[in-house]
């Protein structure tokens, strides 16, 4: 998969934080840049459901 998307990024008091653009609701952390990159695609690769096999469950769950 070779989807670009926009990553808004700051320095907190102790880590790198990030949002996607296209995917708000997408935000993580990282010790550095590179780490806070890799968490926001591993982020929006779990949301996305890429690694979800053809056989699974669903379960509705009151939040």
């Amino acid at each position: 998969m070779n989807t670009k998307m926009a990553m808004i990024y700051w320095k907190g008091d102790k880590y790198w934080l990030g949002k996607l653009l296209e995917h708000p609701e997408i935000m993580t952390q990282g010790e550095t840049l590179a780490e806070l990159e890799e968490n926001i695609k591993d982020a929006y690769l779990l949301m996305a459901m890429d690694d979800v096999p053809e056989e699974h469950k669903l379960k509705e769950v009151v939040i």
